[in-house]
């Protein structure tokens, strides 16, 4: 029989005590805003790291935070012409989701106001490309956002249900 060293209590009051404020330490991150408003864009870029895409609107750019395959939130950075931070804001809400105008909008207009999406179908019965945009609507529900675009880049219906990959229905027994 081989025999372990044992801990003793004071070693593992020292270790939980030393994992737990590890922990926490990086949580207090969570608490506070990531970025004010007015911050150079220097400190915005070390602070969030380089964005995954970039869109000029106007005089003012906006960096991309793109939420990943299974994320539910994007978020963009608004610079202005003096190098500073305008706004910070999670851009995947039903009120932006709503200002997309039908017949109007174009796919770069789509990307300065929600980002890129979660995902682009072509569908083989309609004629159009479909950029699917998974997002938690009002915080709760697991949404699916879906703006169709036809063959010039304008945007033909934008339509709403629940988000597949997280439908669970699929597999009971």
């Amino acid at each position: 029989m081989i025999s372990r060293p044992s801990l003793s209590s004071r070693t593992r009051l020292m270790l939980a005590t030393a994992l737990a404020a590890a922990a926490l330490s990086g949580c207090a991150s969570l608490f506070q805003p990531p970025v004010q408003p007015g911050e150079v864009e220097e400190n915005v870029l070390a602070r969030l790291g380089p964005p995954t895409n970039v869109y000029q609107d106007g005089n003012t750019r906006l960096f991309e935070y793109a939420a990943g395959a299974f994320g539910q939130y994007q978020y963009m950075a608004r610079v202005g012409p003096d190098h500073r931070l305008i706004s910070y804001e999670q851009v995947w809400t039903s009120e932006n989701f709503r200002a997309i105008r039908v017949k109007q909008d174009t796919k770069a207009d789509v990307l300065r106001r929600v980002g890129r999406p979660t995902e682009i179908t072509r569908y083989a019965r309609i004629p159009f490309e479909a950029w699917n945009y998974g997002y938690k609507e009002s915080g709760v529900w697991n949404s699916e956002m879906t703006v169709y675009f036809d063959d010039n880049g304008v945007v033909q219906k934008v339509e709403n249900g629940p988000d597949p990959r997280f439908d669970d229905s699929r597999f009971r027994f």
